[in-house]
């Protein structure tokens, strides 16, 4: 198959990585694109492009939004892909603006459905089932459920605490930790607020992440000494490798990758309810918390201080790496099938 990838964001984080490891492993046996933008090119850390295995052809296309869409017709106009799947709202704002044709257009639901960017295109990949309660008819049936994946591998604890001794960290002390992006949806100030509460002895909040709310938060808080907003860092596995316990006060997760790899590393997980954390929450050790909820995530932290648990064996068999890009492709096939079959689906659809 020729398959293009459209993610037209410019920093690395959960949905990034789900688009650029979905079409490294798919350029494994399939002729794959990966259409980004230019500043996703950037010589910096927490750029997207230097990520892409060379068997991707990676296309640039310009930054700003109008010009980009007019690009990004003539690309798939050459290249005819058999898929264009789109991630995140730019991505798919592009492809919905596309006229009908032969190619299978879908997206995976990231975050949410949006009629304004997903109502137009031929098949949706959730990756959460309550992600599929939302959908309108008939676009509900050409859609699948698949959950996330996880292919990261855990980094030694030496390795943790070495970062943790940047921080001047010591050893012995606890650490509640955080990895994403800094911004309201994420719950960071919530967090950051639950930890001054439960005012843990030997206990320190490590965050790791940049967003729109970093610099904020860090001109009001930074000035707490057991609490770090490190930033972006390269090194997640070893961050993770590092927590003594995971923390999520996110307000809205959809899946929520973050999970499994601070599951890949063993970590006990402490979680606000959202939908990612309601899925996987069999597998969490306590209740989730109330989003918004300071008090009710201070209690989690306080208890966790007075009885910690040691690290977890967690079963991701239910996430692996390949079995989950097997499951898209299939999906790419059912779709196309359905398609060639029944053409006229798709202006119903439109």
């Amino acid at each position: 198959m020729k398959i293009v990838h459209l993610i037209l964001t410019t920093r690395f984080a959960g949905s990034e990585r789900y688009a650029v490891e979905l079409a490294n492993a798919q350029a494994e046996q399939h002729q794959v694109y990966l259409v980004l933008r230019k500043a996703a090119a950037e010589q910096r850390p927490d750029a997207i492009a230097h990520r892409v295995s060379p068997k991707v052809q990676i296309i640039l296309v310009h930054d700003f939004a109008l010009f980009s869409h007019f690009q990004i017709r003539s690309v798939l106009k050459r290249i005819q892909p058999d898929v264009a799947h789109a991630h995140l709202s730019r991505g798919c704002r592009a492809l919905a603006s596309l006229p009908t044709s032969t190619m299978l257009r879908t997206a995976t639901l990231h975050i949410h459905y949006k009629p304004q960017q997903h109502a137009k295109l031929d098949a949706l990949v959730a990756i959460a089932p309550a992600q599929l309660a939302t959908l309108p008819e008939p676009l509900k049936q050409h859609s699948s459920h698949i959950d996330n994946w996880t292919c990261a591998t855990a980094s030694s604890r030496e390795a943790g605490l070495a970062l943790r001794r940047e921080q001047q960290i010591p050893d012995d002390d606890m650490v509640f930790g955080s990895l994403g992006r800094v911004e309201a949806s994420k719950g960071t100030e919530t967090l950051i607020q639950a930890f001054l509460l439960a005012k843990p002895a030997k206990a320190h909040l490590v965050i790791v992440g940049q967003g729109k709310d970093w610099a904020a938060l860090k001109a009001k808080y930074g000035h707490q000494p057991q609490l770090h907003l490190v930033g972006f860092s390269a090194q997640p596995q070893a961050w993770l490798a590092g927590f003594d316990c995971f923390v999520s006060a996110a307000r809205t997760e959809p899946f929520g990758l973050v999970f499994l790899e601070a599951m890949t590393a063993g970590l006990p997980i402490i979680a606000s309810q959202t939908q990612g954390a309601m899925h996987l929450a069999h597998y969490f050790p306590y209740p989730l918390v109330a989003p918004d909820d300071a008090s009710g995530l201070a209690e989690r932290l306080q208890h966790f201080t007075a009885q910690p648990l040691p690290r977890q064996q967690y079963d991701l068999s239910a996430f692996n790496y390949q079995a989950q890009v097997s499951k898209i492709e299939q999906f790419y096939q059912q779709q196309l099938a359905r398609l060639s079959r029944h053409p006229d689906n798709r202006v119903q659809q439109n």
